[in-house]
């Protein structure tokens, strides 16, 4: 057992080199270019000049064009979203009837509400996603396996839960390997999806690797960037670091601060297959701002 945990760690520390050193993470380059080694400022500071680096390494991030190429129709791309603890039913069926109108992929909100958006949504083709173990993921992995299977029960065919971000901290990859297959497992009996999120603000660029790959091992649909509830949200680096480590047919979720058309097609043109936003309608109605709140 200790030579296998051995050869994986061995294989993740590789893994994690070939990735940082594909996406431009070191290397000779910083010291010709001093923009080298600051996609993360960039991606915040400079969307110009992070849609043309890119377009240009489109192959690593399997989007083959220009960012201004992306798609206009966004509404299926995104997930629109309500998790605010003072959402009220009310809340709660206009967030279901706009998606409806606007042909959002899926409204998500938490477990509580399945039932109701479910019943909202019974003659449309939007889906209903829920949170498991959120925002924190230090729910127990049985826990959140219940919640899961619950939520399904309920009515969810996507679920967004939060990876053990603590465990993965401390090097314990067998067990966020574990906490997330269970949940996969929990989705794939009634036919649901599985989105992990790695909380990617808090990890180091290898730990977001790490988290990544075990999501793909252990069978999960997705990786998502993000809460919406820590010091960070979605960041377009971080979105190609993502796509970069699980391939191409896994699909990536970036999730937190979306707020505008712009945002949405940058995180597209980065890997992005689905958008989690509280400001849905703003962006595909070509509104100026963003939903306060988490998410």
């Amino acid at each position: 057992m200790t030579d296998s945990i051995t050869d994986r760690d061995a294989l993740v520390e590789a893994i994690t080199r070939e990735v940082l050193s594909a996406l431009g993470a070191g290397g000779s380059a910083a010291a010709t270019d001093p923009c080298a080694g600051c996609l993360q400022s960039c991606a915040s500071e400079c969307a110009t000049k992070v849609r043309s680096l890119m377009a240009e390494g489109a192959d690593r991030i399997e989007y083959h064009g220009k960012a201004e190429d992306v798609p206009l129709d966004l509404a299926h791309f995104i997930d629109h979203t309500l998790l605010k603890p003072d959402a009220t039913a009310a809340d709660i069926d206009k967030l279901c009837d706009e998606a409806a109108k606007h042909g959002f992929a899926s409204v998500c909100v938490n477990p509580t509400w399945v039932r109701r958006a479910a019943n909202r949504l019974r003659d449309t083709d939007v889906a209903v996603a829920s949170v498991i173990g959120f925002p924190f993921g230090a729910t127990p992995s049985d826990v959140k396996a219940f919640e899961a299977r619950r939520a399904c029960r309920d009515g969810a065919r996507e679920i967004d839960m939060v990876i053990n971000i603590g465990a993965l901290k401390s090097g314990d990859h067998q067990l966020v390997r574990s906490d997330i297959a269970r949940v996969s497992d929990a989705c794939h009996e009634s036919g649901a999806i599985n989105k992990v999120i790695i909380e990617a603000a808090l990890l180091s660029d290898a730990e977001k690797i790490i988290a990544s790959r075990l999501a793909r091992d252990a069978k999960a649909d997705m990786v998502k960037t993000s809460t919406g509830y820590a010091k960070g949200g979605a960041t377009i680096y971080d979105v190609a670091l993502m796509r970069e480590t699980v391939g191409p047919k896994m699909g990536v979720k970036a999730a937190g601060g979306i707020r505008t058309a712009e945002d949405v097609q940058e995180m597209i043109a980065a890997g992005a297959t689905r958008i989690g936003a509280s400001a849905g309608v703003k962006i595909v109605s070509g509104q100026t701002g963003g939903a306060s709140g988490g998410y």
